[in-house]
C-alpha cells in the first residue's frame, strides 16, 4: 500500500506474528515490529526471548508447524538433558537453544537486546525490522492462586490455570523505549496494534515508562487488530485475562481496554465506542493475513 510506507506494529505471540507477516507482504522493509519483552526468561543458560524471536522466525517463513520455534528443528539436548536426570520444564529445539545462548553470550558482554535481535533478523534474511520494546529488564508475573509466579511458568509449569488475580511487569516502570522504537513511532505512517492478547502480550509494551507518550505524539493513526475470532479466543489465555482486566470479550471490550491508545479496530464486529472496519479477522493462512493486514492500513487512512 504505497501511501502508507512506514508501518510500526506492537505485537506478542502468535497473532502479532501472524499479523507481522501479512504486513510484510503489504510494506516489506518498511514494517517495524515492536515486540513484547516481558516473556524473556533465562533457560539453559540462555537468554530466552519468545515473542521477537517468534516474530523473527514467522517472517523469514521459519516458523514451525507447530507454531513456535524453527522449522524442522531438532531437540537432542532436551532430550540428553532428561535422560541425565534433568527437570526439563521449558522446551527449546537445538537451534533455538543455539540462539538464546549466543544472545547470553553477547548480553553478558554489554551488547544491546536490540542489536542482537537486528543481527538476528539479518541472519535469517528478514527485510523488516524487529526491535525489542526496550533494552531494560522487564518480566512479566502472574498471581493465580495466592501465589505470584513468572509468566512461562505460569504458561507451561502451571498450564495457565487461572483464575488470574493479579498481574505485573516488574520493571517496566524504570525501563524506557530504545531510540529506534522511539524513532519508529514518531515516523510511522501508521501504528497498529497487534491481535495480540491485550493484558499480557500488549500490555507489556504499554506499561514501559514513556511509550504511552510518544504513541500519543506520533502523528500517524493508531489502529489495533482484535484477538478475537466469531466473538472467542483461539489460542491461548486472553479470556482469563480480558476477565482480571475487567473487559468483556467483545469490540467494546477491546476498544475499552486500549481507551485513549488507539483511532480505530478492525474486528469481526462493530464497536460503538470507536470506529470499526469490520471484516473477518482470521489469520490462518497466508492470503488471510495479507487481507487482514491491507484492511488494516487501509481503515487507517480513514482516520
Amino acid at each position: 500500500m504505497g501511501e502508507l510506507a512506514r508501518v510500526a506494529l506492537l505485537a506478542g505471540g502468535t497473532g502479532g506474528a501472524k499479523l507481522a507477516r501479512g504486513l510484510l507482504d503489504e510494506v516489506g522493509e518498511g514494517l517495524t515490529v515492536i515486540a513484547n519483552t516481558g516473556d524473556d526468561c533465562e533457560a539453559h543458560r540462555g537468554h530466552v526471548s519468545p515473542d521477537p524471536d517468534l516474530v523473527t522466525f514467522w517472517l523469514a517463513d521459519r516458523i514451525d508447524e507447530r507454531g513456535w520455534g524453527l522449522e524442522g528443528d531438532t531437540f537432542a539436548t532436551m532430550d540428553g538433558l532428561r535422560g541425565l536426570g534433568e527437570d526439563v520444564w521449558f522446551n527449546l529445539g537445538d537451534r533455538d537453544l543455539a540462539i538464546c545462548l549466543w544472545r547470553a553470550e553477547r548480553l553478558a558482554r554489554g551488547e544491546r537486546l536490540t542489536d542482537v535481535a537486528d543481527d538476528l533478523r539479518r541472519a535469517l534474511g528478514v527485510p523488516a525490522r524487529v526491535l525489542p520494546m526496550t533494552d531494560r529488564s522487564v518480566r512479566t508475573y502472574v498471581e493465580a492462586r495466592g501465589v505470584w509466579r513468572p509468566f512461562q511458568e505460569f504458561m507451561i509449569r502451571e498450564r495457565a490455570q487461572g483464575p488470574v488475580e493479579g498481574v505485573a511487569f516488574m520493571g517496566a516502570g524504570v525501563a524506557e523505549p530504545t531510540p529506534e522504537v522511539l524513532d519508529a513511532l514518531a515516523t510511522a505512517d501508521a501504528i497498529v496494534v497487534g491481535p495480540s492478547n491485550p493484558v499480557i502480550s500488549i500490555g507489556p509494551i504499554l506499561g514501559v515508562g514513556g511509550m504511552r507518550e510518544a504513541i500519543a505524539a506520533a502523528p500517524a493513526p493508531v489502529v489495533a487488530v482484535s484477538p478475537l475470532v466469531g466473538g472467542r479466543v483461539l489460542k491461548g489465555p486472553t479470556d482469563a485475562f480480558m476477565a482480571w482486566a475487567g473487559h468483556a470479550l467483545s469490540s467494546d471490550g477491546i476498544a475499552a481496554h486500549y481507551a485513549g491508545v488507539i483511532d480505530g479496530l478492525v474486528a469481526d464486529e462493530p464497536s460503538d465506542a470507536i470506529p470499526t472496519h469490520v471484516t473477518d479477522v482470521d489469520l490462518s493462512d497466508p492470503a488471510a493475513r495479507r487481507r487482514v493486514a491491507h484492511a488494516t492500513l487501509a481503515h487507517a487512512t480513514t482516520l
